[in-house]
């Protein structure tokens, strides 16, 4: 399904991509063929300009300078001398077909007004105009001269301008999909990093489904099995297996409670209620608490509080109090009787810190991450039906709604300490 979500989304990028590249370079295409005509037609009107001049100025015209223009400006020429054609005319083999200058000649006359087989209509000023045919630009003139006229005709093929123009076309497409290619690349990528995280929520989802069914099952099945075993048993049986079917019942609650306390984290719905706390006072109610737990338990529980005074922590108490339970109900399972659990505050210029000392089995190293996943247990703690794996998991999303951490370190000696920091304001 990912990999199907995966394609369709580097498919519809690479689209919306491809669109908005292709209409900008329709543009810039655009804008870059206007430029190259008009580059074309000034260079045509100053060349052609210049060649006007030069005939007003002489009165004899070289064969050598016609040769050199022509081959320097990529013009072809059609001089006549009081309608006569010049005799260079007739021996240049390479000159254009004779039907194209009479066409020009013909749309000077009807178009432009400007005849040029009419000399006498000529002032006495030169006359000249410029336009353009389908595949040439066009420029006529009539010369006064002493001796009469000079009519003038100069074509420039469009064909290198139609050449630019292709190579710029080519250059355009050719930019244009190399970026398309990038970018879709870059897109399979990046989309590929944004799928990840649904793929890892998918797939934790998914474990915790069967996670949470499998610990669901199990008092359930008890329960289910000590309901058939009432039915036969005699009367005074039937008392050991409601204090089954209850201790069953209360292990089902607490389940349910931990999954509900986490999808109000996930849902960002589990709200804190942060007052002005003593923290020193806190643990110390929290030691209280347990201390009879810790002695039925044959622990020896310490408590370590700073000597100098220390501020308020602005905390939810009651939720950073169900944390403290939960780590020192992990410690109680893992700890071996006549262990020692040590619950300590301390303070640094920008947190406060509260720590859980054990001397327990400890925790390696490649396990001190996956501690605060959802249903993650240490083998050596699976004994105690009671646990799920879902405190610590749930004493993470608490502290990190106070925007402190926990993390578990290596007690020196033997042991884990989990640490929470708490951030002074």
């Amino acid at each position: 399904m990912f990999h199907r979500l995966h394609i369709q989304m580097t498919f519809f990028s690479a689209l919306i991509i491809g669109i908005v590249i292709f209409i900008m370079t329709t543009a810039c295409n655009f804008i870059a063929e206007n430029n190259t005509r008009q580059n074309a037609w000034n260079t045509f009107q100053n060349n052609a300009i210049s060649c006007i001049s030069h005939l007003e100025t002489q009165s004899i015209i070289s064969s050598d300078w016609i040769l050199q223009v022509e081959k320097t400006y990529d013009i072809s020429m059609d001089i006549r001398d009081n309608g006569n054609s010049l005799y260079l005319k007739k021996l240049q083999t390479d000159s254009l077909d004779e039907t194209i200058f009479r066409k020009a000649e013909e749309i000077s006359a009807t178009s432009y007004a400007l005849d040029l087989s009419n000399p006498g209509a000529v002032s006495k000023l030169t006359k000249r105009i410029f336009f353009q045919m389908k595949d040439f630009y066009v420029s006529t003139a009539l010369i006064p001269k002493s001796h009469g006229t000079v009519s003038m005709i100069i074509l420039y093929s469009l064909d290198s301008v139609k050449h630019r123009i292709l190579l710029q076309r080519l250059a355009f497409s050719g930019a244009a999909f190399l970026a398309i290619l990038a970018l879709s690349i870059c897109s399979w990528f990046f989309t590929g990093r944004m799928i990840t995280p649904l793929e890892k929520s998918r797939q934790e989802q998914t474990e915790f489904i069967a996670a949470a069914s499998h610990e669901l099952r199990s008092p359930l099945a008890v329960i289910l099995s000590g309901i058939s075993a009432m039915k036969k048993a005699d009367p005074k049986e039937q008392e050991h297996f409601l204090s089954v079917i209850e201790k069953e019942g209360t292990r089902m609650s607490l389940l349910i409670n931990d999954m509900l306390s986490l999808s109000n984290a996930d849902n960002h719905s589990w709200k804190m209620h942060p007052v002005s706390c003593e923290l020193d006072t806190l643990l110390l109610d929290t030691y209280e608490k347990y201390e009879p737990l810790m002695q039925d338990h044959h622990m020896k529980f310490f408590i370590e509080l700073p000597e100098e005074e220390i501020p308020p922590c602005p905390c939810d108490p009651e939720r950073i109090s169900q944390v403290l339970g939960i780590l020192l109900d992990n410690a109680i399972s893992y700890v071996p009787e006549n262990g020692k659990i040590i619950l300590s505050l301390s303070q640094t210029k920008t947190h406060f810190l509260i720590r859980v000392k054990d001397n327990g089995p400890g925790i390696p190293d490649f396990a001190k991450t996956s501690v605060f996943r959802r249903f993650y247990r240490a083998d050596s703690a699976r004994n105690n039906r009671q646990h799920f794996g879902l405190g610590l998991c749930i004493a993470y999303e608490i502290i990190s709604l106070h925007k402190g951490t926990i993390s578990v370190l290596d007690t020196p000696g033997g042991g884990s300490t989990f640490q929470i920091s708490l951030p002074l304001a």
